[in-house]
């Protein structure tokens, strides 16, 4: 076990911990997790904050301090715009959230791996590509159906289509894995994909999508014979507030591994925010989420989800046709927002509209102690 090597201002450095990682109070990123510093500041006046924890999607290594940044000034952004200017300072300074990044990321990297989220061979890497295959199918079917939809990227999708789904089926050692790196590879060709801060390869992003397959898929073990999903949801767990109300905004498989994790907490979460969120996939992922029937969280308050239609992982986005209520008659409620770009999955651009930062800052200010 990594000695503490440096406490300061709430954030602690674990010494042996790879990059030198910096955590906020929160379970090491590392693997750490049995000495937790649970130091808290408080805000303005002497009360204690309001927890704040962001969850974040699929995607290579990243850097928890820099994304916790990124992710704050990206709120700040559409806190200015949603009219909320008086409370950047209180986002960006610290003194209006007890701000925490749930990083996962370093689980998915085994032996082997080489930085992208793909992993070395593992039991079950058939299914994990199924269901990688299963996922694409529906995005892209969801796409199809857009009436809006250009000839040029409707021609490209059903080519994209017929690979994963070939003639005949062609089977064998490798062949999903074959139909879904061959699609990739097509689909990858559309603007919105082949744009700088896109996915840059079919091997890169089978690799990404293959994160939403491994956790999913519930038997890779991870250290200590504990499950991966279980050891993800361990982290996240590790950055709520079991006392005090904690804001939660999830991205991506982020969504999926905050549902899970919040059903078993007994604090309370005001607001639960979600980005961009493969959830309704009916066939890929609704039928594995746990437990079942999907359904809002018990602690949650209040549901907001919000998808963009040129985001393929949100296939099937309006969750509340796929969710069901919790005791308190909670359920998603979805929005559809526009950003700019062609590239619109990571969490810094859904985080920069107003119709997100707008009730997220709302829901800070309102929290008991902010």
């Amino acid at each position: 076990m990594p000695s503490r090597s440096s406490v300061r201002n709430g954030r602690t450095r674990w010494a042996g911990c790879p990059q030198g990682v910096v955590h906020r109070g929160c379970r090491a990123p590392c693997g750490h997790e049995k000495i937790v510093l649970r130091t808290r500041r408080r805000g303005k006046g002497g009360t204690m904050k309001p927890r704040l924890v962001f969850v974040h999607g699929i995607g290579g290594p990243r850097d928890a301090e820099a994304e916790l940044r990124e992710w704050l000034e990206a709120v700040a952004h559409g806190a200015r715009a949603a009219g909320h200017s008086r409370s950047l300072s209180g986002l960006t300074g610290g003194w209006a959230a007890d701000a925490r990044f749930a990083y996962y990321g370093d689980l998915f990297h085994t032996a082997g791996a080489q930085g992208t989220g793909a992993a070395a061979p593992v039991a079950g890497v058939r299914d994990d590509e199924e269901l990688v295959a299963g996922l694409l199918v529906e995005a892209i079917d969801e796409r199809l159906a857009d009436p809006a939809l250009d000839e040029g990227e409707a021609r490209v999708l059903r080519h994209a289509r017929a690979q994963l789904v070939p003639p005949g089926g062609a089977q064998g050692v490798g062949a999903p894995g074959r139909h879904v790196a061959n699609a990739l590879t097509t689909l990858l060709s559309l603007p919105g994909l082949r744009s700088v801060g896109g996915w840059l390869s079919a091997r890169v992003t089978a690799g990404m999508l293959g994160q939403v397959a491994r956790y999913l898929n519930r038997a890779e073990p991870c250290g200590d014979g504990v499950p991966l999903d279980a050891r993800i949801r361990g982290r996240v767990a590790g950055c709520l507030d079991g006392d005090g109300p904690t804001v939660v905004v999830a991205h991506s498989l982020g969504t999926v591994v905050a549902l899970e994790t919040l059903h078993a907490h007994r604090g309370e979460v005001p607001l639960l925010i979600t980005l961009g969120s493969p959830l309704g996939t009916r066939t890929a992922v609704l039928p594995r989420v746990r437990p079942q029937p999907v359904s809002a969280p018990a602690c949650v308050g209040r549901w907001l989800n919000f998808w963009d239609r040129d985001d393929l992982v949100a296939a099937r986005p309006r969750l509340e046709e796929f969710v069901r209520p919790n005791a308190s008659s909670v359920r998603p409620v979805s929005s559809r927002v526009d950003s700019d770009g062609a590239w619109v999955h990571p969490a810094a651009k859904y985080l920069a509209q107003a119709a997100v930062a707008g009730p997220l800052v709302e829901a800070l200010t309102a929290a008991p102690g902010s």
